[in-house]
């Protein structure tokens, strides 16, 4: 449950950089009447994310974004911290920095490795931590050195928040960010199970953060018809061998096995059939408006501050569902 006297702040939604300009200019400025944020993916070989947020700021008059979540093994934490301070010198107030380690299909497709990402991802936060402070920067890790320089803009009030799924992940985050961003195909119970790792860092630390969460989210006052359409981005998602954790604590029968081996030829007929309703309904926020606006407050209930809505592509269901979360 949440902390006595934290209240889960407005929503925001996630663009996975496959939208195109139109469509993300509708979402951002739906978004902006709402007051809520863009949070943008980072995802090899699609739109780039920085690019995004730029054309996004500019053309809203409140929004907030959110870089999510730079990996330092494509972007080194000092342009990535570049890339904000910037942003916020024109926007002041509407950036935020996210850190994760990158899906491992992407960086490998480009061929680059991730090995040690606890230690790596500790030290992008602490030299972006260093910079936004307005140090000038005496850094030497085990895998970036800095010296001897600062940012241009000088200090930059930009929070630090960090994508995580494991425990030692999880716990850096108590430890070391401003913010712990929980991954979309996530069921509640994990979720629930996430904030104790997290919390085991703050307890550390003596600091207390925010807790972001990804729900996949899809509308229609057909909840059949709302169901089919995440089917095969759940399969997706939850394949994964590290989401074994995920299903369990949910209760969730799935064949993981047999789902991979579903992808990997390319049937989606047996993919829809494995992703059962039972499957989406622990695992997203599907149905109709109300159905919907129910699951969105259970992931309120375990202790998220605010919820990103994932898969939502139309500007008016976006309003509807952002007025009503933060009622």
């Amino acid at each position: 449950m949440k902390p006595e006297g934290r209240r889960a702040q407005p929503g925001g939604l996630i663009l996975d950089g496959s939208e195109a300009p139109g469509t993300v200019r509708a979402l951002a400025q739906a978004a902006d009447e709402a007051g809520g944020t863009l949070w943008i993916a980072c995802h090899l070989f699609r739109r780039d994310p920085i690019t995004l947020a730029a054309m996004a700021l500019a053309a809203t008059s409140r929004l907030g974004v959110a870089l999510m979540a730079l990996s330092p093994y494509s972007v080194h934490p000092v342009f990535a911290t570049m890339a904000a301070a910037t942003l916020d010198e024109y926007f002041p107030g509407r950036v935020q920095l996210c850190f994760g380690v990158g899906a491992p299909r992407d960086l490998a497709a480009a061929g680059i490795a991730a090995p040690r990402p606890l230690s790596t991802l500790a030290e992008a936060i602490e030299i972006a931590r260093a910079l936004l402070d307005g140090e000038t920067m005496a850094f030497r890790g085990e895998h970036f050195q800095v010296a001897g320089r600062s940012l241009a803009t000088g200090p930059r009030n930009i929070p630090i928040l960090l994508t995580a799924s494991g425990p030692r992940m999880l716990e850096l985050a108590g430890k070391l960010a401003d913010g712990v961003v929980i991954s979309a195909a996530s069921s509640p119970e994990f979720v629930a199970w996430s904030l104790e790792q997290v919390r085991l860092g703050e307890t550390a630390s003596r600091r207390h953060i925010r807790a972001i969460g990804l729900v996949q989210t899809s509308v229609d006052e057909d909840e059949r018809r709302a169901h089919e359409r995440l089917r095969r981005n759940l399969g997706f998602i939850l394949r994964g061998a590290h989401h074994a954790r995920n299903l369990a604590l949910a209760g969730t029968q799935l064949d993981q096995a047999a789902l991979a081996a579903a992808f990997a030829r390319e049937d989606w007929a047996e993919v829809d059939a494995l992703v059962t309703d039972d499957v989406v309904s622990r695992h997203a926020a599907s149905g109709t408006v109300e159905q919907v606006t129910q699951a969105l407050a259970r992931y309120r209930e375990v202790g998220l501050d605010e919820i990103v809505l994932a898969g939502v592509t139309d500007p008016e269901t976006l309003r509807r569902l952002m007025t009503r979360y933060d009622e």
